[in-house]
């Protein structure tokens, strides 16, 4: 039987990495009760970096919410590989990103949209979430994104 979110996710002309590798020494994800702790995952795509940081004044924010999207994806591929099925969630509840920027950049909270929305494209109202979006002065692999989240499984 076919996924509905993967589904949809190839009605919006996306789909899921072929992998997401970890750069460092921990769990893509971890279930307590019906909880399920997602990792940070930056915009990289099997492991290969592909928007980089930090950025300023004048940047393309749509380029953002892409590089936003692509960290969304890679939780998605964790949410999978951890919970055995994207059927399993019951609602995206918690949703954190930092954006690589310059002092004074404004629109970090923009571009973690892009990540956002995906989430509702998916999920509908049980997409919408709780969130906090932050600007840094770096991220790992020098990557313009990085997004965590808290699932809620059925």
């Amino acid at each position: 039987m076919s996924c509905p979110i993967e589904a949809q996710l190839g009605k919006l002309g996306l789909a899921l990495p072929p992998s997401a590798p970890s750069r460092a020494l921990f769990l893509p994800g971890k279930i307590t009760g019906n909880l399920l702790f997602l990792s940070g995952q930056i915009c990289e795509w099997e492991g290969v970096p592909k928007y980089f940081g930090p950025i300023g004044t004048g940047f393309d924010t749509a380029i953002g919410q892409q590089a936003a999207q692509m960290c969304a994806l890679n939780l998605l591929f964790s949410i999978r590989a951890v919970a055995g099925s994207l059927t399993k969630v019951s609602q995206i509840v918690r949703v954190g990103g930092f954006v690589a920027a310059d002092p004074g950049y404004p629109d970090g909270p923009q571009i973690v949209n892009g990540a956002s929305q995906l989430f509702i494209d998916l999920w509908g109202d049980a997409g919408r979430h709780a969130r906090t979006a932050v600007n840094v002065a770096s991220l790992p692999a020098n990557a313009l994104v990085e997004v965590e989240a808290v699932v809620e499984l059925n």
